[in-house]
């Protein structure tokens, strides 16, 4: 079952994607256009999406699988838990993983949604 874009996820995707690079303002773009297609069951908060390509032009992110943007997320004491990668295949927004490298701090989309750093 696919379901509309929450907005942990729309929330995230803002952030990670700059209004700079022109990879990242084409996959803006798609934003409005993807849906949740399958979220990871551990509780993380990785989405994986389904995308109208039709309605939408593909990013010049190249041909695959690329990472079409990345963010590491900070705490407050300056620590480093994990990162934000954004996935697109074939240019189209593909899915949005949540990285932890701590044991003690737990990464989540609602983490990344407060710790993220512009």
């Amino acid at each position: 079952m696919t379901e509309t874009l929450p907005a942990d996820v729309a929330l995230v995707l803002e952030a990670v994607l700059g209004e700079d690079d022109p990879v990242h303002l084409a996959l803006r773009w798609q934003v409005p256009h993807i849906r949740v297609r399958e979220r990871c069951t551990c509780g993380c908060g990785t989405a994986y999406f389904d995308l109208d390509a039709q309605a939408v032009e593909p990013a010049p992110s190249g041909p695959g699988t690329v990472v079409a943007a990345e963010a590491q997320i900070f705490t407050e004491d300056g620590e480093c838990p994990g990162e934000i990668l954004v996935f697109a295949q074939g240019g189209y927004l593909s899915w949005l993983e949540v990285c932890s490298w701590s044991d003690d701090i737990e990464v989540t989309l609602a983490t990344a949604q407060r710790l993220l750093r512009p």
